[in-house]
């Protein structure tokens, strides 16, 4: 278990059935809202807890899922071939805050981290196939990078203006984003001072593609916001807590930046629906290829072995008393696990019983 030792937060141990109805209804509603784009967010934004907040019914967390149903393939492309991820830095980004970031990124495909590991997180996302029956590449790393720090945009983002942020990186005069469709990854990640549109009071990030009208490509990219000044307890949840709930102290982050380590849960969880579900007609749960339900919305919420519900599973603690569930190069992150649907449940490399 590295340097740290198992725990689980926030509450004492609940009985083991207890925990499986609780993961059981969980994924029973990981679907309540409508919308045009697979989102994340770590947290249930209710006024009160009680008994009901592990269904989740009247919660926004998932904009765009309509029912429960099997994980199915739907034929469309995976990828399946070394990914590249091509980051879009926009607004102010801080160089230890970049670094970060990247560690993660590059982690996914290290195969000497120290267990539990992100590259063993990532081995759960290697067992989708394409029609040929070819894997998911485990190969993955940062390729290019575009810094945005004039806010070429403004402010504030809407759906479609951050298309025009992408389009304007792929296609700049001095240094532009290569051009991949068929493999890459482009991400776009907006510092604390930027709100995107539905940021905090719905999603935490999005994944989708670019349309040709705009972007002149079919691109498959992400957002993900740093929400440190804007709604941390809403999107930096367990390393920040929302005001609403008295008493819950947060978690020391890995790494010693709340809003940051709280993006890299969100960047794991976009990455590995997009390299399942690239152009939304590939791995996802539901009959609405609009509305899916994919590999890391049925495990949202879910950090640890146990966890379901408000209950993140259990996690470690480092010696320096911050929390984490896996390694990287260098550093320690927290994760979120991811369906398998081998084993048709939520899986991560911290499991206890691996």
């Amino acid at each position: 278990m590295g340097h740290g030792c198992v725990r689980r937060f926030p509450a004492p141990s609940p009985p083991m059935v207890l925990a499986a109805i609780l993961l059981f209804l969980h994924l029973l509603s990981v679907a309540d809202a409508a919308g045009t784009a697979v989102t994340w967010r770590p947290w249930v934004k209710t006024q009160s807890l009680n008994a009901t907040d592990f269904q989740f019914g009247g919660s926004k967390k998932y904009e765009g899922s309509s029912e429960f149903v099997h994980l199915r393939y739907h034929m469309g492309p995976v990828l399946t071939e070394n990914i590249t991820v091509n980051v879009i830095w926009y607004g102010t980004w801080q160089r230890a805050q970049k670094k970060i970031i990247r560690e993660f990124i590059n982690s996914i495909s290290a195969s000497d981290n120290r267990r539990p590991s992100v590259a063993g997180w990532w081995r759960t996302v290697t067992l989708y196939t394409d029609q040929t029956g070819a894997n998911i590449s485990r190969s993955l790393h940062l390729a290019a990078e575009k810094n945005d720090r004039f806010y070429s945009h403004g402010k504030k983002l809407t759906r479609l203006s951050i298309q025009s942020v992408i389009k304007s990186a792929v296609t700049a005069k001095s240094k532009p984003l290569p051009i991949n469709p068929k493999s890459g990854i482009y991400l776009l990640l907006t510092s604390d001072d930027v709100y995107v549109q539905d940021f905090c009071g719905q999603v935490c990030g999005f994944h989708y593609f670019t349309f040709p009208s705009i972007v002149g490509y079919t691109l498959p990219y992400a957002w993900v916001g740093n929400s440190a000044k804007l709604c941390p307890g809403m999107c930096a949840y367990p390393f920040a807590v929302p005001d609403y709930i008295p008493g819950l102290k947060p978690l020391k982050s890995p790494n010693g930046d709340t809003g940051v380590d709280g993006m890299i849960s969100v960047i794991g969880h976009e990455i590995a629906e997009l390299a399942t579900n690239p152009l939304v007609n590939a791995w996802y749960a539901g009959t609405d290829p609009v509305a899916p339900v994919e590999i890391a919305d049925l495990c949202e919420g879910i950090y640890g072995t146990g966890g379901g519900g408000s209950y993140t599973g259990q996690l470690m603690d480092g010696q320096d008393g911050a929390t984490y569930n896996m390694n990287g190069i260098r550093r320690r992150f927290l994760v979120q696990w991811l369906w398998n649907h081998v084993l048709s449940y939520c899986t991560g490399p911290n499991a206890l019983d691996q």
